[in-house]
């Protein structure tokens, strides 16, 4: 005899897990209610807050979530759409459906921990449960501590304890009871328009598990070269699942079994970066003041330049330095930036321009189709020298050499700064130094066809290294 569920009907949230296998929550649900009604909200506290309203990821939830409710009416269910502020919908739509519990994955960013917290309060004088399961992180928060039972603050330990937990843990996959769930369909998806929408273009990104699917399976074929080819932006190997692992439209689990079978070099590189992903989870978690402050307090005291015009230089890709501004303009056009250029574009802001590392995590966090705000914000804090397990600040990337050498026959410069197409190799890293009848024979003249140099990298380096001495001077007089 089948033992009874404790739970009549559940609200099965969705947020960041837009598929329909190996859900958490849904499997979740369906293991303790005799009925799941699977809730998908376009929540209006977000999407105000969005200034650009053809925002790439606004598009790709939505062509996402199109998918999924195929995939879930093929299966005699669907997602159910609701527009609004969560925290009034859900605790609304449980309600409307007499359910007696809702799940959803757990979400580590501050606004969402608190905006979970909200509804959970509001379900409780309806006599609604309000549970959360793991889905988003391969280990959560708390699971990977050091021997005092406190997180760890340098990469390299946890990664060492990530990887032994690793080891011994097996992955199985938590499917559905499909049974379960709500038969009968919701309304239709309706338009972009009418969230306050319009289409914003992908630049060959395919949304949705069709486009995880398909993704997972270019990228096994490249695998093998991974490590040694990630950091040459023109060779394009990277894996292209972040904003599929943002927003669920790929399982974690399957992806680190997947990962785990392939074997070799290159997948070994390419895991590390998953354990990058729940390290910084679990330093947003463990460490929320890292959303705005330094992750070491001293850093608040360093003394970045205002320099607005600069700032718009380097949002504009026209620095005059071409790995920089090939990587802004990829950014502003596509939503994608290669790791390595990410850093060395975050580098030149914060030690070049000497600008607060705040301005470009939030012109990322604006731009970026995979924008994370652990990842984001652990990557600027290490780029700025202000975070956890951070680079030196007496190292500083040479926006020269790091073209040079990831770069060397300008490649990805050319392609994404035109104006550069005709500037010889030995110029095309420092297309300042071209004698004048140079620039005339490659039809770029410096300062009118692309920017003079924005600053000198040799002198902002030692106002740089100045800026940050004078912060440990003053930690140690204290």
């Amino acid at each position: 005899m089948m033992k009874q569920k404790p739970y009549r009907t559940a609200v099965c949230w969705l947020r960041r897990d837009l598929r329909d296998y190996d859900h958490a929550a849904l499997a979740r649900a369906s293991r303790l209610a005799e009925r799941v009604i699977p809730l998908f909200v376009f929540d209006q506290a977000i999407l105000h807050a969005l200034p650009d309203r053809s925002d790439k990821r606004v598009s790709f939830i939505w062509h996402s979530l199109a998918q999924l409710k195929t995939a879930l009416q093929a299966r005699g269910t669907d997602v159910w759409l609701r527009h609004g502020c969560a925290t009034q919908v859900v605790p609304q739509f449980a309600g409307e459906t007499a359910a007696d519990l809702v799940v959803c994955a757990r979400d580590y960013e501050p606004a969402a921990i608190r905006r979970d917290a909200a509804v959970a309060a509001a379900l409780g004088p309806q006599g609604v449960a309000f549970e959360q399961v793991k889905d988003h992180a391969v280990f959560e928060p708390g699971e990977v501590l050091n021997r005092s039972g406190r997180p760890y603050t340098v990469f390299t330990p946890y990664s060492r304890a990530w990887s032994e937990r690793l080891a011994q843990t097996a992955l199985p996959a938590e499917e559905p009871d499909w049974g379960a769930c709500e038969s009968g369909r919701d309304e239709q998806i309706g338009s972009l328009a009418a969230i306050g929408f319009s289409e914003g273009a992908l630049h060959g990104v395919v949304p949705g598990m069709a486009g995880a699917a398909e993704q997972l399976r270019r990228f096994g074929r490249s695998i093998d070269t991974y490590g040694v080819e990630r950091d040459f932006p023109a060779l394009d190997n990277a894996s292209h699942l972040a904003v599929h692992l943002r927003f669920g439209t790929v399982s974690i689990r399957h992806v680190v079994n997947w990962v785990r079978q392939m074997g070799g070099e290159g997948a070994t590189a390419w895991l590390r970066a998953l354990i990058w992903r729940d390290f910084f989870f679990m330093l947003l978690q463990h460490f929320p003041h890292v959303e705005h402050k330094a992750f070491h307090p001293e850093y608040d005291a360093v003394k970045w330049d205002d320099r607005p015009a600069w700032f718009a230089r380097w949002c504009q890709g026209e620095t005059g330095y071409p790995l920089v501004d090939a990587g802004m303009r990829q950014l502003n056009q596509t939503g994608l930036l290669p790791n390595r250029v990410r850093m060395v574009a975050a580098s030149f802001l914060t030690k070049d321009l000497g600008v607060d590392w705040r301005l470009g995590e939030r012109y990322f966090a604006g731009k970026l189709l995979d924008y994370d705000l652990a990842a984001n914000n652990g990557n600027w804090q290490w780029a700025a020298s202000t975070g956890c397990d951070a680079q030196p600040w007496f190292r500083i990337f040479n926006p020269l050499t790091q073209s040079e050498k990831f770069d060397a026959q300008g490649v990805y410069i050319r392609h994404w700064l035109p104006e550069l197409a005709a500037v010889p190799d030995k110029y095309i890293h420092a297309p300042w130094t071209m004698p004048a009848l140079q620039q005339q024979l490659a039809a770029c003249v410096i300062g009118r066809d692309y920017p003079q140099p924005v600053v000198d990298h040799a002198l902002a380096r030692e106002r740089s290294l100045a800026r940050f001495k004078a912060v440990k001077k003053d930690v140690h007089d204290a």
